[in-house]
């Protein structure tokens, strides 16, 4: 029973999102200095297509 369950969730492991395009990581980083003082910011994200999704911090 134990090897049963350990073949079906390879399969399942395998099978998922097996098809399709690759996503793309992006990343950036962005430092500013100024008067006050410095400040940094930065994004990641994900490219697929023509769909991109990114958060900043």
């Amino acid at each position: 029973m134990t090897r049963v369950l350990a073949l079906l969730s390879i399969v399942a492991l395998a099978s998922c999102g097996a098809d399709g395009d690759p996503v793309r990581p992006t990343a950036g980083a962005n430092v500013t200095v100024t008067e006050d003082g410095v400040s940094t910011s930065g994004t990641v994200g994900v490219v697929s297509g023509p769909l991109t999704v990114s958060l900043g911090f």
